[in-house]
């Protein structure tokens, strides 16, 4: 089993490591880190990860993942990235997202006529790559799973090791990790959050929001 996580420049690594911690716990699971080239790729946060393997030499895979993050709006406009995923996304069983990188499976055509979701502060662009903005923290249709804004990958992760593997491998790789999210500090999901807080965060998205809206001018394939 093959698993293949995307990477580019300015990417939320939590996007990508998250579920990267849990799938490749997948009993004969390999995971590959694809890149443009081997080249230390820099996060937003100061965290550079190193590519496993280039689009080039990828092998088939059978799931593909595309995180998010502020840097998806130049990945957007990345024709060899986006060749890849739109060549990849045709083969593997499943095609999968975190947060913003619903966005890149958007363009790359993958995302035309299903449901899906991605940060919520800027799910109702989805309308603009073809889907649905559906709710949820991991949303489902057929082939294709996303998941929400950032931390939601971890639960996105575990849905996928369910439906790949089940349920007994899923709840076994959640005790490993320890996973019993019980935060210290909790305003709800972002429609019960108390309005200053709301408008902090809200603040924060608006100029990717409207980046991203420019970038979606362009016509998905």
């Amino acid at each position: 089993m093959n698993i293949g996580f995307i990477l580019f420049p300015n990417l939320t690594q939590l996007d990508l490591t998250g579920p990267l911690q849990v799938l490749h716990r997948i009993p004969g699971a390999t995971t590959h880190v694809l890149a443009k080239t081997l080249a230390p790729v820099p996060s937003d946060c100061g965290l550079s990860l190193v590519p496993t393997g280039t689009f080039s030499n990828a092998p088939a895979l059978d799931l593909l993942c595309v995180p998010g993050g502020f840097g998806v709006s130049r990945a957007m406009a990345d024709q060899e990235l986006l060749d890849y995923v739109e060549t990849a996304g045709a083969q593997v069983s499943y095609v999968t997202s975190v947060c913003t990188g619903a966005f890149i499976l958007g363009m790359a055509g993958l995302l035309r006529g299903k449901n899906a979701t991605t940060h919520w502060a800027y799910h109702e662009l989805l309308v603009k790559v073809g889907a649905t903005p559906t709710q949820g923290r991991v949303v489902r249709d057929g082939h294709v799973i996303t998941g929400g804004g950032v931390t939601a990958g971890i639960d996105f992760a575990f849905t996928v090791v369910r439906e790949m593997v089940g349920e007994a491998t899923a709840q076994g790789i959640q005790v490993a990790l320890e996973y019993r999210p019980d935060p210290p500090a909790y305003p709800g999901h972002h429609d019960e959050a108390i309005q200053p807080v709301l408008r902090s965060s809200a603040q924060r998205t608006v100029e990717f929001s409207r980046e991203l809206d420019a970038c979606l001018a362009r016509s998905p394939r």
